[in-house]
């Protein structure tokens, strides 16, 4: 995902609602189970980044595993 999304993404603070875990919110879990496991996961993916700051398109170094053969004592 590119950082457009994440950066059109914004949060009302204002607006929210707190409930608790036994409540069910049917509209919501109507919603998800009509959606293909594939649109779930780009959710979730979505929802990581978000959380997490992460951009996939940004350039990382290569990390590089080396055995060393020591000599034997």
């Amino acid at each position: 995902m590119s950082n457009k999304k994440l950066d059109s993404f914004q949060f009302n603070h204002h607006v929210f609602s707190v409930t608790s875990l036994t409540e069910e919110d049917t509209e919501d879990k109507t919603y998800w189970l009509h959606k293909s496991p594939r649109d779930r996961l780009i959710a979730l993916e979505y929802l990581r980044q978000i959380m997490y700051s992460y951009d996939p398109n940004t350039t990382r170094l290569q990390r590089v595993f080396e055995i060393a053969q020591l000599p034997p004592r």
